[in-house]
């Protein structure tokens, strides 16, 4: 069965080309669509100082969309791995996941920092990120996936 889903809002500014690294100073607004939400819907968000948005890759074609393993990044030293395990913008929904440092709300304006979503990209939700929703216990990860984040943020 589809679901639909109707932006929040849209980044404004910050990087303007897709790139893989350097995320971490990138700057950027999150502008709510004011046709469907008013400053009320921020209230409080300033009380924290991350946030989780979930956005779309608009840039990407569907027809790129990836449903089986590759190598992350193309890099022939790393393994195949499947799409589910790994973070690349080619999934099959096309969607987003990023935590970024919240720095001001101005109005239907949520201004961020380290945010990898570049200028235009659809913003499907905003979710104030609590430490209490972060992993229990110990995090494991393969070491490629630590080379590929050592220069992301």
């Amino acid at each position: 069965m589809p679901v639909e889903s109707e932006p929040v809002g849209l980044v404004v500014g910050g990087r303007a080309e897709v790139r893989d690294d350097g995320w971490g100073p990138e700057r950027a607004v999150i502008r709510l669509d004011a046709s469907r939400f008013g400053p009320e819907a921020l209230y409080g968000l300033e009380d924290f100082s991350h946030l989780e948005v979930v956005f779309h890759f608009d840039r990407v074609p569907a027809e790129k969309a990836e449903t089986g393993a590759r190598r992350p990044r193309g890099n022939p030293e790393w393994p195949l791995v499947g799409i589910f395990a790994q973070r690349g913008k080619n999934r099959p929904n096309r969607l987003g996941v990023s935590r970024c440092r919240l720095l001001e709300v101005d109005g239907l304006d949520v201004h961020v920092e380290g945010l990898d979503a570049v200028d235009g990209t659809p913003v499907l939700d905003l979710k104030p990120y609590m430490a209490e929703f972060g992993p229990l216990g110990p995090v494991r990860q393969p070491e490629w996936a630590t080379v590929l984040m050592r220069e992301y943020y």
